[in-house]
């Protein structure tokens, strides 16, 4: 039986820079195979910039604000970033 899955090709690792702090740090997701199953990640500028560069990254474009009157759904759909930079109901 044939498998109908993309294989997830874990060679491919992907970063989308979320913004850099004014305190020298970095925050951005990390990705291994899928970009839509990441890790946010904050490393030191030096650090970030030494960590794309050993793990050969690809450079996602940023996110687009969600749109606002999304479904109950959305309600769960939120970042790391996003609980320490706005309000939640």
């Amino acid at each position: 039986m044939k498998n109908s899955e993309p294989a997830v090709d874990l060679n491919r690792k992907f970063v989308r820079l979320i913004e850099r702090r004014p305190d020298g740090f970095v925050e951005f997701e990390f990705a291994i195979g899928d970009p839509e199953l990441f890790a946010e990640m904050l490393l030191p500028s030096e650090a970030y910039e030494s960590f794309c560069q050993s793990n050969h990254v690809v450079f996602l474009e940023p996110r687009e604000e969600a749109a606002k009157g999304e479904d109950e759904a959305g309600d769960w759909n939120w970042s790391l970033h996003q609980a320490t930079h706005q309000r939640f109901r």
